[in-house]
């Protein structure tokens, strides 16, 4: 065993190096572990922002990541540091807020025109920082603030301490010397292979543990099918060195809570826009299991311990994650902060790129998924829509039938009823909404949106950044917002559905969740589906044993639960529609697209996240077409990488 001065060495020797090659004059005051970061603390920041050619060759040196930070010594109380703020924002700009993280030492400024912050003269970014003391950052204020933000930055602002702790110790454990000579790397399937629904896999080299997802099956009717089967792995949670999220989804992310319910500690990485999403949808499935006279998985609390222990990426960051594992998350296109997940392992001796769900297409909301990473040889490719048939029709195409449906429905007095997942689906719809309707090539109804529509809504136009080009643009350098449209109305409590549902008024429901298995839209079901002017409209996958699949595959009668936990029967009269068009997911010819186009060239390729025989056809023709080894695992197996 190695003695503890020992193993502080390395770390050690980084340190020196660091202090060595800093100029004189950058008031060091500490340096200390944040996370997977190491941060320079100094009481002058200025000296050191404004010169980014030698923190990037430092970078380059040491192979790690540098942040600047403000010594605590330096930093205006915050009640002083908002007055300034007020002063040094120009007026035009419209300062919504502030929001100041003690952990770090950064405020996150709000504002209603970011664009006239960014090339403006007299708000030198790094004069600012020296005059607050308070690292800045710029955020575009929302029309609607988010109530879900607004809950992550008042827990992260109550567990300063804890998080403090929390990233110095997981710095130690990241940047401990590797024990292990030898370079071997196996997934363990946990969950989402030969299925669709509780997507999970443990990743593991002798130096880390890496859990790759968390999620539930929403069709599962038993305990063994509906969660991942982290039993079998047979590993302590403390052995778990981090927890990686492609994206929000429950079937990515549902189990998560639980994890941190029985015990999990350790750190939680995930895009920006990805933290809030998954605490919005995980709190909404506390609500709709309670509705439906279920015991909920986890409580509020367990979904606020998730808030504290993220740890949260812009793409293209490269990350330490573990002492042998870096982490790099890139664009999936799928919703908001969707990521391919490229792991780094060992000296260069093995990348895996897991892509979680993809939509290698570009959408209005985002761009097509990343295909060019420094190094792959082993790519794990989803598979939902993996059959030859499982062809979408052009953009234009889906558009065109939508509007066809809605328009007919409307004109023969009906209602048009979208079950939609509150995350990418209905942000997309709104949008084709909105333009067709202003355009006039829609009939003009009222449009109401449920549930977690909105709140969804806000938090996409809180990240623009990770929106697709043109969306990005319109939001940061106009005033034009596409998110606050005139045509829609959103439903905040349940004595408001009376409106929508006025027999006498066609209108568009958009409602949550978009499978039918729970949330506000199964009683916007029960009052439009017997009734043939009516439409319903399903625009998402629908996974096997969920309602929305039944009613898809020709149900004409299904059963609910009622007010008072009474089983109701529903008529299933209203016309069924599907348009598929508008899948966050990859069809057939964009899945095998994406697998010739990724460089550098792969040597290998995983299939999960489909139905057996959708996962068995892409493999099959992957190995058929491009001679590259393709294999489709099914849960528990143990697949040797490297």
């Amino acid at each position: 065993m190695q003695k503890k001065s020992e193993r502080e060495n390395p770390n050690q020797n980084v340190i020196a190096t660091i202090l060595q090659k800093l100029p004189a004059g950058s008031k060091i005051t500490k340096i200390e572990y944040e996370g997977p970061r190491i941060a320079i603390y100094t009481t002058s920041p200025k000296f050191l922002l404004a010169r980014n050619n030698i923190l990037a060759n430092l970078v380059s040196t040491i192979k790690k990541r540098i942040v600047i930070r403000t010594d605590q010594s330096i930093r205006k109380p915050e009640t002083e540091a908002k007055r300034l703020l007020m002063e040094l924002v120009p007026k035009d700009a419209k300062l919504q807020g502030a929001f100041f993280d003690d952990t770090i030492g950064e405020v996150t400024v709000e504002v209603k025109r970011p664009w006239l912050l960014q090339k403006n003269p007299k708000f030198s970014h790094n004069d600012v920082v020296e005059q607050l003391g308070w690292r800045i950052r710029i955020r575009k204020a929302t029309t609607t603030s988010s109530s879900t933000i607004q809950t992550i930055n008042y827990m992260l602002k109550i567990a300063t301490q804890e998080r403090s702790k929390q990233l110095r110790q997981i710095g130690d454990d990241i940047f401990r010397p590797k024990i292990a000579q030898k370079s071997e790397v196996s997934l363990l399937t946990l969950g989402g292979f030969g299925q669709v629904g509780r997507s999970c896999m443990l990743l593991t080299t002798p130096e880390s543990r890496v859990l790759l997802d968390c999620g539930v099956n929403p069709g599962a009717r038993t305990a063994s099918e509906a969660y991942p089967r982290i039993d079998w792995a047979n590993i302590a949670l403390s052995d778990v060195d981090a927890v990686v999220i492609g994206h929000a989804h429950l079937d990515h992310t549902g189990f998560l809570p639980v994890l941190c319910k029985y015990g999990y500690k350790g750190p939680i990485y995930c895009t920006e826009p990805t933290l809030p999403m998954m605490n919005l949808i995980q709190l909404d499935a506390i609500k709709v299991a309670s509705a439906q006279g279920r015991v909920p998985l986890y409580s509020e609390r367990d979904v606020k311990q998730v808030m504290k222990q993220s740890i949260t990426l812009s793409y293209k960051m490269v990350t330490d994650i573990s002492p042998d594992i870096k982490l790099v998350l890139a664009n999936a296109g799928h919703i908001l902060g969707s990521a391919l997940c490229h792991f780094h392992i060992g000296n260069g001796d093995h990348n895996f790129v897991y892509s979680g769900d993809i939509k290698f297409g570009k959408s209005i909301l985002f761009e097509a998924a990343e295909v060019r990473f420094p190094r792959v040889e082993t790519l794990l490719v989803e598979s939902t829509y993996g059959l030859k048939e499982d062809i979408q029709p052009s953009r234009q195409e889906v558009e065109s039938a939508f509007i066809n449906v809605v328009n007919q429905t409307l004109a023969d007095g009906g209602k048009v009823l979208i079950p939609i997942p509150a995350v990418g689906r209905a942000q997309e719809i709104m949008m084709v909404i909105d333009h067709y309707m202003k355009a006039g090539e829609m009939v003009e109804a009222p449009v109401f949106t449920e549930g977690m529509i909105s709140e969804a809504s806000a938090i996409h136009e809180s990240y623009p950044e990770y929106l697709a080009r043109e969306l990005r643009q319109k939001i940061l350098e106009t005033d034009d917002n596409p998110f606050d449209s005139e045509y829609f109305t959103n439903i905040e409590h349940t004595s408001a559905r009376g409106e929508a549902m006025r027999e006498d008024t066609p209108s568009i429901i958009l409602a949550t969740s978009g499978m039918l298995e729970g949330g506000p839209v199964l009683e916007y079901f029960k009052n439009i589906a017997p009734h043939r002017q009516n439409k319903i409209l399903f625009v998402s996958y629908q996974v096997n044993g969920t309602m929305g699949r039944r009613v898809l595959d020709g149900a004409r009668q299904v059963s609910m639960l009622g007010r008072g936990g009474k089983v109701e029967a529903v008529t299933i009269n209203a016309g069924i529609e599907k348009l598929d068009g508008f899948s966050g997911h990859s069809d057939y010819n964009q899945l095998m697209s994406f697998v010739q186009r990724l460089r550098p060239k792969l040597k290998r390729v995983l299939v999960n996240h489909g139905e057996r025989r959708k996962s068995d056809s892409l493999a099959a023709n992957i190995r058929r077409m491009y001679r590259l080894p393709a294999h489709n695992p099914q849960v528990q197996e143990a697949v040797k990488l490297f």
